[in-house]
């Protein structure tokens, strides 16, 4: 079976220093790298995504004049207010330096519409819009994703059930994935939702 390695927003801005840091982020990139490297040499697909918001973009607390990291609605849709983060074209946004890009075959950005927020690397959180991933995906053949990155309990929770939704074979590398967790227990939560809906969990 044909799979392919998807590395979840594995950004500045959601590692150590950033604008929403993830506690550990950066212990993820040694995790992606080797993967990566071992679908490199099989000649399987490694994709990234890239959260690319626009300045103005309608989840950031800065614009929407709410506490950081409450909860609001935007666009018909429950929002947490975040700091500004991965906005487009600024270091936030670029990849940690330590990721080994030259084995990236594809990125997808996504966050891109300023009304509405997008974790997952297929859909906005409204499931309005596509980011193209899935119907790349299908051209290629994949049927199997193998899916790790930050954060455990947001962009990778979303992405996965996505990807299960959608009809893929999904496995979740924990040992790459870092979360969130405005509640201690997110990432666990995340986890045991990923693998109740059919992922398995690989620690």
């Amino acid at each position: 079976m044909t799979q392919a390695l998807i590395l979840i927003d594995l950004q500045n801005d959601f590692c150590p220093g950033g604008a929403l840091a993830v506690a550990d982020g950066d212990a993820t990139i040694a995790v992606a790298n080797q993967l990566a490297e071992a679908f490199h040499r099989r000649g399987e697909p490694v994709i990234a995504t890239q959260d690319w918001h626009p300045a103005n973009h309608g989840s950031f607390a800065s614009v929407s004049g709410k506490a950081v990291n409450t909860l609001g609605e935007l666009n018909g849709l429950p929002q947490i207010w975040w700091p500004d983060h991965a906005v487009q074209h600024t270091q936030g946004a670029d990849f940690h330096p330590a990721l080994r890009r030259t084995l990236i075959d594809k990125i997808f950005h996504k966050g891109e519409q300023p009304d509405i927020d997008s974790y997952s690397a297929f859909f906005d959180n409204g499931h309005r819009r596509q980011t193209g991933l899935d119907a790349w995906l299908r051209q290629q053949g994949i049927r199997r994703l193998v899916m790790m990155g930050l954060a455990t309990d947001y962009c990778v929770k979303f992405s996965v059930l996505d990807a299960l939704r959608l009809g893929y074979e999904v496995e979740v590398i924990a040992e790459g994935c870092r979360g969130v967790n405005l509640q201690p227990q997110d990432s666990h939560q995340a986890l045991a939702d990923m693998a109740a809906n059919g992922a398995l969990i690989r620690q």
